[in-house]
């Protein structure tokens, strides 16, 4: 095979790569996001279970629910990263899939598309897991000891 269309072909799956490996900076930056929220809501829990056992019937009653809010949200979160991450190897795995094509030839087009349309819905889904969990959120929220009413979907 001739040295400068092996190049020449190896630089155009480069630029096809450019998209998807941007995505992925996006998926990273989101992935980011999403732990810093796991973290916080995992150290207010903490915070309040060391609460729990030295408060009266009435704060015990309010810390759990808290605690049960803060589950939901850490499911969600979970879920959220989880999806993020599943998008982030299945982008990797179009990257990967488009230098095999290349190399060895192999007529792959379906499989990629395949593959970058279930990142894109398994980003969205993760996107949607965490908008639930900033409406949770912000429903629980008290401005002057009035809470906030939930909001409309």
């Amino acid at each position: 095979m001739n040295t400068s269309v092996h190049v020449t072909s190896i630089a155009q799956v480069i630029q096809l790569a450019v998209a998807p490996v941007f995505l992925l900076a996006g998926i990273g930056a989101t992935l980011n996001v999403l732990a810093t929220r796991i973290a916080r809501i995992i150290d207010r829990a903490r915070y309040m279970e060391e609460r729990l056992p030295h408060a009266t019937r009435e704060t015990a009653d309010e810390l759990q629910r808290n605690l049960k809010r803060l589950a939901q949200r850490a499911g969600l979160i979970n879920r959220a990263i989880a999806l993020c991450v599943l998008s982030g190897l299945l982008v990797s795995l179009v990257v990967a899939t488009l230098f095999v094509s290349s190399a060895l030839g192999i007529e792959l087009a379906m499989p990629i598309a395949v593959t970058f349309v279930v990142a894109l819905l398994s980003l969205a889904a993760a996107l949607v897991c965490f908008l639930r969990e900033v409406f949770i959120a912000t429903a629980a929220l008290t401005f002057g000891g009035v809470r906030k009413p939930p909001p409309r979907a």
